[in-house]
């Protein structure tokens, strides 16, 4: 099973201002709706999506802004293919027709593993 990276989520203070940012100047595209706690934006040709959630009030600017996020159809087999190579990740999360883990990288950076391009209807 090999992973693709398809997906960046950005914890921003002002999801929707965020969201404008990327369409203005980027040419992403998104309704700007909130669904699920998350706005959407598509790339207009391919590559990867981007997904804004709002960050915490405790978070520092600067700090775990950006999470690589991997598209797998089966979290817990790949989670298990990872620990098999050293990689740890958290607890599976489940959320709404799909599942999802967290690690980190070795700069500490967030990286999670998810089911949510998979699931149906997505």
């Amino acid at each position: 099973m090999t992973p693709q990276l398809d997906t960046i989520l950005i914890y921003a203070r002002n999801p929707a201002a965020s969201a404008e940012f990327y369409r203005r100047h980027f040419g992403f595209l998104t309704s700007g709706e909130m669904v699920e706690g998350l706005i959407a934006l598509s790339s207009p040709q391919s590559g990867a999506g981007i997904l804004i959630h709002q960050a915490a009030k405790s978070l520092k600017q600067g700090q775990a802004g950006v999470k690589l996020m991997f598209s797998v159809p089966d979290v817990e087999a790949f989670k298990a293919q990872c620990a098999r190579q050293g990689l740890e990740f958290g607890s599976v999360h489940q959320a709404n027709g799909y599942a999802f883990a967290n690690a980190k990288d070795p700069d500490g950076n967030s990286v999670a593993i998810s089911s949510r391009a998979y699931r149906q209807g997505a």
